[in-house]
């Protein structure tokens, strides 16, 4: 494989709702520090139906040029879809990197690219670096429960493929007098082509606060003693309107689902306001919430470590200390309606 006919770092642009997903706005602004560092060139590949404009959000976010596949049969996320735009915009093009968000559809799109092009992909990646002289790709995820971690690099093959997790990357300021080039790309396939046909879209109706998504979050640990204990933890959420946290021996130990965990090897949040409730603070969970506006510790152990990443610290028992201040909110947010109410 020749490494010289490969340039240039890729972000695969995910649409979501109408918009550019956050997570590629975020991959943009790490991928502008990789060009940069590579003095080569960031592209976007944008995939949908009427989709074109947003070609001018990832200038606006430090895209130098958007390769764009733009036609009705990319109105829904269809594997195959998606996989033979990107592979043939690859096989054309030649990037020496390309990195996807770790979201459903990042994370299928990019494990089904790898198996047709020869070459890796290193999955869930929360750390990111270039060899300014190699172009090696320097990614790096949680390993062995998340007690390390490993820099994984692609020697051999190019292009270099990473999927990275939402909200641990940073997206540029957004610069509205920004431009670049839109290449247009199309490739012979109709729906005849294709196995899969979307059917019918069912949105959830649930009404929980999504953890990666929440402005508040309030998170539990072991030092609850139980999951009768960890019922203070969604009493406080309810009362907040917050999503609920859990650290990984939480987790681990079936007092809530995998999908609320925070940490390395759960999800990387970064609400407004974090509660840390009977949480010792272990490495592994600090690095998935060490970038909340607030966090807020209660542990009755002085010396835990939670304690060195908070803005604010509460010594003392949790199942005491908890409803009191679930009271609190209670009281606070009953009065501010009422106030609310009368200004009507």
């Amino acid at each position: 494989m020749n490494f010289e006919d490969y340039r240039g770092v890729w972000v695969f642009i995910e649409e979501k709702d109408g918009a550019v997903a956050k997570v590629s706005l975020e991959l943009l602004g790490a991928g502008r520090q990789l060009a940069d560092k590579r003095k080569t060139e960031l592209a976007g590949v944008l995939i949908g139906d009427n989709i074109q404009e947003l070609a001018q959000t990832a200038f606006e976010y430090g895209a130098d040029r958007v390769y764009v596949y733009d036609a009705p049969i990319y109105r829904f996320y269809r594997t195959e879809t998606y996989m033979r735009a990107m592979l043939a915009c690859v096989e054309k093009h030649k990037p020496e990197i390309l990195l996807y968000g770790a979201t459903s559809t990042g994370k299928d799109l990019a494990s089904a690219v790898a198996t047709d092009l020869p070459t890796g992909l290193t999955a869930d990646t929360t750390q990111l670096d270039v060899e300014e002289d190699t172009g090696l790709l320097l990614a790096s995820r949680p390993a062995f429960g998340g007690n390390i971690m490993a820099t994984i690099l692609c020697k051999k093959y190019r292009p270099q493929m990473a999927t990275v997790r939402p909200k641990v990357m940073k997206a540029l300021p957004r610069n509205p007098k920004a431009s670049g080039v839109i290449i247009d790309e199309r490739i012979p396939i109709t729906e005849e082509d294709i196995r899969t046909k979307v059917l019918e879209i069912v949105r959830s109706t649930t009404q929980h606060v999504r953890i990666d998504e929440a402005d508040i979050i309030v998170a539990g640990g072991k030092g609850l003693g139980g999951p009768a204990g960890f019922e203070v933890v969604h009493r406080l959420a309810e009362t907040l309107g917050a999503a609920v946290g859990a650290s990984r021996d939480v987790v681990e130990a079936g007092w809530i689902g995998h999908h609320h965990q925070v940490g390395q090897t759960g999800v990387t949040v970064t609400p407004k306001i974090y509660f840390a409730i009977g949480i010792s603070g272990a490495i592994q969970h600090i690095v998935g919430m060490q970038n909340s506006g607030l966090i807020i510790a209660i542990n009755k152990d002085p010396a835990a470590p939670i304690f060195q990443s908070s803005h604010y610290g509460i010594v003392g028992d949790a199942l005491t200390i908890v409803p009191m201040l679930t009271e609190a909110f209670k009281t606070a947010l009953g009065r501010k309606e009422e106030a609310d109410a009368g200004k009507v």
